[in-house]
């Protein structure tokens, strides 16, 4: 089996779940001697990508993105224009069984000759909650649809992803549809060395405003103000923006609300190190960093929303998105118990067992050869 495996994901981050989901994939499938990976890339800035076998070698064209990073000029354009070039090859050589696109833009649907393709859909957010996607550069919900429609195979990300497809697609077969969750790769590197507070709440990823941040915020804040050696970390998300500057200098509380970007090997420390997790998002297809969290022993509160009763069960404690009182008294109630912290930490630990990208790709595999088959 030839599958042609679609970069357009691997051009747009550095981190985030998609692109993990799919590097940790198609390294395994890569490896199995009946299954051939052809991925056009030369290079990457894609932190999971990178550690992967797929990335093609061709020792100019790397030496001459080396020298132009060297000396500080972006390859990003370089690194574009030889990827559409190298896609296009492959599409004009046509020697391939199976094209994955790794995100929802639909430029390769002349250019397949009719080959299958299997969608991986994450979540169904942009079509639930479109109030928070009004200048949506990707024109994810419109692109999205054209590709569900056309699609040989779907694969949801979990059980609710799935129903969240029939609810705004009920024409869909339901029997096109595999639910495969996702896996957990996170390790702790020992020679990880962090600056963080020895005592602090953490919080993973995008502020985006569905994602609920300035909600834990507003929920934690009369904590940190009891309690001056507490911090809330955020991780990851880039630097704060000005409005929010503004809004953490208001609280006077600009030393104990931290923002730290990290490298991927010491993640896992923030997990390892933290008092707890909080995951207020109004909405995942999956949440990758309740696996991480529980992996590396960090007691989890979420939202009821979406995936999360699906994926993280009963190892986690969960609060009602509506009420700041009842978020604090659940982080108060962590912070506090210990023989409770304990008892969430085991089974967390117990519950992400059930989690492996080896699964995954197995059946993503068995997805695939159902695809081709059928055509």
């Amino acid at each position: 089996m030839k599958i042609l495996l679609d970069p357009q994901i691997f051009n747009q981050q550095a981190y985030g779940g998609i692109s993990r989901y799919y590097a940790e994939v198609f390294s395994i499938l890569s490896k199995k001697n009946d299954v051939e990976v052809i991925l056009p890339i030369y290079q990457s800035e894609n932190a999971y990508l990178k550690q992967t076998d797929l990335i093609r070698r061709n020792g100019a064209i790397n030496v001459l993105y080396n020298v132009l990073s060297f000396v500080k000029i972006s390859t990003r354009k370089l690194r574009k224009k030889k990827t559409e070039q190298l896609i296009n090859k492959c599409f004009g050589e046509n020697n391939y069984d199976l094209f994955i696109p790794t995100y929802y833009n639909p430029y390769f649907l002349d250019k397949i000759n009719g080959k299958p393709f299997v969608l991986t859909v994450y979540d169904m957010i942009h079509e639930l909650m479109p109030q928070y996607f009004e200048d949506d550069p990707f024109n994810v919900a419109e692109f999205k649809s054209i590709l569900i429609t056309k699609a040989s195979k779907i694969i949801a990300v979990s059980n609710n992803t799935k129903k969240d497809i029939l609810r705004v697609y009920p024409q869909i077969n339901p029997d096109k549809i595999a639910v495969i969750y996702h896996g957990s790769s996170i390790k702790r590197d020992p020679n990880a060395t962090v600056n963080l507070p020895f005592n602090y709440i953490l919080y993973v990823g995008s502020r985006a405003d569905y994602k609920n941040f300035d909600f834990l915020v507003a929920a934690a804040t009369p904590l940190l103000k009891a309690n001056p050696n507490l911090f809330l970390v955020a991780a990851g998300g880039g630097k704060w923006e000005d409005e929010e500057i503004k809004k953490i200098k208001k609280l006077g509380l600009a030393k104990q609300i931290l923002q730290k970007d990290f490298e991927e090997n010491e993640l896992g420390y923030y997990y390892k190190n933290a008092q707890l997790f909080v995951f207020p998002s109004l909405y995942e297809g999956f949440g990758i960093p309740v696996l991480e969290a529980m992996a590396m022993g960090c007691p989890i509160i979420l939202t009821k929303h979406g995936s999360f009763p699906e994926i993280a069960g009963d190892a986690a404690i969960y609060f009602d998105s509506n009420s700041e009182d009842d978020l604090r008294e659940k982080i108060l109630l962590l912070l506090e118990n210990k023989a409770l912290k304990t008892e969430f930490v085991q089974k967390g630990l117990e519950h992400v067992k059930k989690y492996n990208w080896e699964d995954a790709a197995e059946k993503c595999l068995k997805v695939y050869q159902a695809a081709i088959s059928k055509k």
